[in-house]
């Protein structure tokens, strides 16, 4: 990996209206010029969650732009950006057969459960998505805190596997 290229990183969830949508936002954020995120799912909503929204703009994250989008977008045959990571945030995108994806990803599983999944007051669902929004801040920050360069492509996948096993 060359220490002046930015790395793609893909978060794929089967809706994209949460969780892969904060893991975007807060990766554009946290990783400064070093990452660009993207978001999809395998089986778009359409919509953002109106909950992921307000709980980016409390924390101070950019909300503007962010769209539920199909992964087909992002797929080679679509001529999407080379991708250097790709992560599955939810159970069901890590068990579908995934379109063939540019570049040569390393790809992991960093399953949260489904904030938008939760029935129940306001109040509980603020809660939910608080809860998934602190385990993919941490997952993010160990991320963005490993040594890209000293690791091989072996070594790396295991790491971001541990990483996918950590809460918050």
């Amino acid at each position: 990996m060359d220490r002046n290229e930015t790395f793609n990183v893909l978060f794929l969830c089967t809706g994209n209206s949460a969780r892969s949508i904060m893991a975007e936002a807060m990766m554009n954020a946290m990783g400064g010029s070093r990452f660009k995120a993207f978001s999809a799912g395998s089986h778009p909503t359409g919509k953002v969650n109106p909950f992921a929204i307000e709980l980016l703009k409390k924390n101070r994250l950019p909300s503007e732009g962010l769209r539920s989008k199909s992964w087909d977008e992002f797929a080679a045959a679509s001529g999407g950006p080379p991708l250097d990571f790709v992560f599955t945030v939810c159970d069901s995108a890590a068990g579908e057969v995934c379109p063939f994806w540019p570049g040569q990803p390393i790809s992991a599983h960093w399953g949260v459960e489904d904030p938008a999944a939760v029935d129940g007051t306001n109040e509980e669902k603020a809660r939910a998505f608080f809860k998934a929004f602190s385990v993919l801040q941490n997952r993010i920050q160990l991320f963005l805190n490993l040594p890209l360069m000293k690791l091989d492509r072996i070594a790396l996948k295991q790491r971001l596997d541990e990483i996918g096993k950590r809460e918050a």
